[in-house]
């Protein structure tokens, strides 16, 4: 018998100043026109999304303790390394597909969408068809809208394979 689950995560962050060179990172995908986040790490508001996606599936609390742990251990920044730590924590469970919407006015997400899906894809360790990604401005209605930072939401559905 199969065991199905579903995790819900979100995240996001302002950008700092213009004049800033901390670089802007989205699901480990460097975009240039945009500066980074205000954030303790690099502010991938994807990779935080999908960590606490998996936090709620497992009850493990990477963002907020476990990576704050690395950073004040090691100097880790690194999202990437946060969210490969989340998914030491799936045990058993396989991700069969992760949804990701972004809301956001800048940077732009639509071209380089399919760049973000194989980014996200290979370091879940999954077929980019698991992957879907959406992008929205929102009309301006947010501060994400209004081009002051991006925020991620994320749903991850696993699968577990259980015994009769």
């Amino acid at each position: 018998m199969d065991k199905q689950r579903t995790g819900l995560g979100q995240d996001s962050h302002r950008f700092l100043s213009e004049d800033s060179t901390k670089p802007c990172l989205l699901g480990g995908v460097h975009f240039d026109e945009v500066p980074g986040f205000k954030a303790n790490s690099d502010g991938d508001v994807i990779f935080h999304a999908i960590c606490n996606a998996i936090s709620s599936l497992t009850g493990e609390i990477i963002l907020g303790k476990k990576a704050d742990e690395l950073l004040e251990r090691d100097g880790i920044t690194d999202s990437r390394v946060y969210l490969e730590e989340a998914l030491k924590t799936l045990g058993t469970q396989k991700i069969v597909h992760l949804a990701i919407s972004i809301e956001a006015l800048r940077p732009k997400i639509l071209p380089r969408i399919e760049e973000l899906r194989e980014s996200i894809a290979a370091v879940l360790q999954v077929d980019t068809s698991q992957v879907g990604l959406t992008a929205t401005t929102g009309e301006g209605l947010t501060d994400f809208g209004c081009g002051d930072g991006v925020q991620c939401l994320c749903i991850l559905t696993t699968l577990e394979r259980t015994e009769k």
